[in-house]
């Protein structure tokens, strides 16, 4: 099984650089942190490498 995006909502800071570098829109902000919706993520880590604070890894 391909890994997934996964956001440590103790890290994400809300900025939503995530969301909008995302080409599958996969992530949705909930509470002001990142959420990844694991159906539609491709594992393409675009938004493991836009975020600014390290908090999304692939898992």
């Amino acid at each position: 099984m391909a890994e997934k995006a996964v956001v440590d909502p103790n890290v994400c800071t809300g900025c939503s650089i995530c969301i909008d570098s995302c080409p599958s829109e996969a992530i949705k902000m909930a509470d002001n942190v990142a959420k990844v919706d694991p159906e539609k993520c491709t594992s393409c880590s675009v938004c493991v490498d836009a975020c600014p604070v390290q908090a999304i890894s692939m898992k």
